[in-house]
């Protein structure tokens, strides 16, 4: 039998306090225990560079001090979650993406400045990186759904549309990234018309788990860890992401079922990419369990 929602959140907050950071800790505590979302800030200003952008492995698979453009987007989704994704903060942090930017004004995944500090041996480090949309994309529509105006936003922006309307072999992050940009743009009609191609290359792709029962015969994407394996619920996180259409009402509530009997005897959730070190594991599981908590009461499981 699955766990109420309320034993379930329990659960995971023994888990957090035993294990998370203390961004961790304090992102729980306001999100479920109406904790003050300054905390929040606070803990997230630790991993703040004087560049305006964000390092110290805030993303656990980046290690070392420098920023880096998907530490800087993992902080801006903090923020969102916070409501304080404006004013002076958000400045410094647009001062730093424009200095990062490639030459079609968008975000590499990786700034060489990464050389030389441990990092996933699957992330490449090179000197000139090309733009990437798992960097770019989340960064954009968080921005735009936060009404923020900034002018590194506009090539950013066209840099997203173009990528995303001509993506034919795709893969989940990068599905992923999409979405977040596609789920904050403000041009709804253009973003519901290119979510619905998007989520019918993830169909045909072979992409998502519709049925959990028998994911032996869903194909995990080249280059990803055995197992690793992605689900309705990491596409369609909340009722209204507009991956929502892309599922029937049972793959959505099949996929919540799965969801929470992916919660393990200690609480947590686990990763499901490849651990390549002890640490970058511990510090990673408190951020899928939040994650995993977040959509639950998304979709009303707390």
């Amino acid at each position: 039998m699955a766990p109420t929602g309320s034993a379930l959140l329990s659960r995971a907050e023994h888990f957090i306090w035993l294990t998370a950071r203390v961004l961790e800790q304090r992102r729980f505590e306001h999100h479920f225990l109406d904790g003050d979302p300054g905390t929040v800030e606070t803990a997230l200003d630790a991993y703040r560079n004087v560049d305006g952008g964000y390092g110290h492995a805030l993303e656990p698979d980046l290690r070392g001090p420098v920023s880096q453009p998907l530490h800087t987007a993992a902080a801006v989704r903090v923020l969102d979650g916070i409501g304080r994704c404006a004013g002076q903060r958000v400045e410094r942090i647009g001062r730093y993406l424009t200095a990062v930017s490639t030459s079609d004004g968008a975000l590499p995944a990786v700034h060489p400045s990464l050389r030389g500090y441990p990092a996933a041996p699957w992330i490449p480090v090179v000197e000139s990186p090309p733009s990437d949309l798992l960097a770019t994309g989340p960064v954009v529509g968080t921005l735009h759904r936060n009404s923020v105006w900034h002018a590194w936003l506009f090539r950013a922006t066209d840099y997203c549309w173009a990528t995303i309307e001509s993506l034919e072999k795709t893969h989940p992050y990068e599905v992923i990234a999409a979405l977040a940009f596609l789920d904050g743009v403000p041009d709804r009609a253009r973003a519901q018309v290119t979510a619905d191609r998007l989520g019918t290359l993830v169909r045909e792709q072979g992409l998502v788990v519709t049925d959990p029962e028998h994911q032996e015969e869903f194909p995990v994407p080249d280059g990803y860890a055995p197992g690793e394996h992605h689900y309705v619920t990491d596409f369609a996180r909340t009722p209204d992401s507009l991956a929502r259409r892309w599922f029937t009402d049972h793959e959505t509530e099949r996929g919540l079922d799965h969801l929470v009997r992916r919660q393990r005897d200690d609480g947590g959730w686990d990763i499901n990419w490849r651990r390549w070190a002890p640490g970058t594991e511990l510090e990673g599981r408190p951020l899928v369990t939040l994650e995993a908590l977040l959509t639950l009461r998304a979709f009303d499981r707390l």
